[in-house]
């Protein structure tokens, strides 16, 4: 059989067997698969497959037991796996039961990046198919065999957690998200710290594990991004000192003139980080996730890679990691890869400090940003409801695009931020630079669009 990312499902389908009395035959028969395979025969295939030899019956069983394994319920002893206890464990509680296995699937068996690709295609206006969408997830570097139904009955089983809509490819949007297990809470470790304490920390932990890092630049990323304005005079005391005394980070000074070196210690990055980039990377592609724990000068290398599968890949972990520094939410990847050759990715991002907002990021990794490249993206906010439109490219902008972007920003309410290849090699000197970027277009704005009293 040829390679798959995708887990061959063949009779392991909800509108073939039943998932409950399907585990309870795992668990009776664990560590003897043949017996396994006779009970699953005997309850499914012999009566409804009557007219088929007895090795055709046999053969529809086996695959039932493929479709386990492939589905990770079992090793390849027959022994029921972690995964496989946990959905035993839930086997009369119906929902609870298919919401865990829509879990298991969407975050370890590809099934984000196979929703994530419908949803790029119905955007784009594409009809989602068997064949075109071995397509768009061949270019994302997902493989199923030509004329395989593996994404159909991973559909059927997020279907049955209410991912997909009833015999349609329409994703429930707040049930993935409910599904995937993200949330908006507050993790406990920051939870149980002063507001000012909290904001400094997720500022810092925004601009990545790298550092030593300013505490004045992460005073200042904190307030421009959370809206907290702190004591200047009494940062140390309010916030340096107790962050440092309960082992989250260590404070080296330099100068009496200069603010303190901040260094992040092994006990934020456990208590802190790990969850909360575990929480991040529930909203992304398998294939994603790897470079979202790279740090931003390797990511703009690999832009140069000649795959362009990595290239799209790494441009569109160039946005989230942008965007992430002021820590704007990831709602999803509009357009990667196909028909781009790695050229460009669509990202959209929201916020909801304060007022509702929602960014619309196109990354161009290309020589020039032509006014057609800045057109195109106006034309989609009516479609995509956006406000703010970042255009980040590894080359330059031309004059004709800004000279448009300044057109639109005089014209509408909408904001066009343009960071070229020069903000991106300074921020990734110092990612705090960003702020440096923001205001810079932001005044810009402000300029174009003063008000005639």
């Amino acid at each position: 059989m040829p390679k798959s990312d995708l887990p061959f499902g063949s009779e392991f389908s909800p509108s073939q067997i039943d998932l409950k009395r399907v585990l309870e035959l795992l668990h009776e028969n664990q560590g003897n698969e043949k017996a396994f395979e006779k009970a699953v025969q005997t309850l499914y295939f012999d009566k409804n497959n009557s007219t088929a030899s007895a090795y055709n019956r046999a053969k529809l069983a086996n695959n039932t037991k493929l479709g386990v394994r492939a589905y990770g319920l079992i090793d390849d002893k027959g022994m029921l796996t972690s995964v496989g206890r946990e959905l035993y464990e839930l086997r009369d509680h119906e929902k609870a039961l298919h919401e865990r296995l829509a879990r298991h699937i969407l975050l370890n068996l590809h099934g984000t990046s196979v929703v994530q690709c419908v949803q790029d295609m119905q955007a784009a206006g594409e009809t989602v198919t068997l064949v075109s969408l071995r397509q768009w997830l061949l270019e994302r570097g997902v493989l199923f065999p030509r004329g395989g139904k593996h994404p159909s009955i991973m559909r059927l089983w997020l279907e049955k957690a209410g991912v997909f809509a009833k015999d349609s490819w329409r994703v429930a949007e707040a049930v993935l998200q409910s599904v995937r297990g993200i949330g908006t809470e507050e993790l406990e470790a920051l939870a149980k710290l002063p507001v000012g304490q909290r904001f400094f920390l997720r500022a810092l932990l925004n601009l990545g594990t790298g550092g030593p890092f300013s505490a004045s630049d992460v005073e200042q990323l904190a307030t421009a991004t959370y809206g907290f304005k702190f004591n200047e005079k009494g940062l140390a005391k309010e916030i340096l000192y107790p962050l440092q005394t309960a082992g989250y980070i260590t404070m080296e000074k330099t100068t009496r003139a200069k603010s303190p070196s901040i260094t992040i210690t092994g006990k934020l990055l456990k208590e802190v980080f790990e969850p909360l980039l575990t929480q991040l990377e529930k909203q992304t592609s398998d294939d994603l996730r790897p470079l979202l724990r790279k740090p931003l000068a390797e990511i703009v290398d690999e832009l140069k890679s000649e795959d362009r599968h990595v290239k799209g890949l790494a441009l569109e972990a160039l946005a989230f990691k942008l965007m992430r520094l002021i820590d704007l939410d990831y709602v999803r990847t509009r357009l990667r890869g196909i028909a781009t050759g790695g050229a460009e990715v669509d990202v959209i991002f929201e916020s909801t400090r304060l007022v509702f907002s929602r960014w619309q990021v196109q990354c161009k990794n290309t020589a020039t940003v032509s006014l057609d490249d800045v057109a195109k993206e106006v034309g989609l906010t009516h479609f995509l409801k956006s406000n703010v439109i970042v255009i980040v490219s590894t080359g330059d902008i031309g004059a004709e695009a800004r000279r448009y972007a300044n057109k639109i920003m005089k014209d509408s309410n909408l904001a066009v931020v343009m960071v070229d290849r020069a903000d991106i090699g300074a921020i990734i000197e110092n990612p705090v630079t960003i702020l440096v970027v923001l205001t810079r277009e932001a005044k810009h704005a402000m300029k174009l669009k003063e008000l005639e009293m």
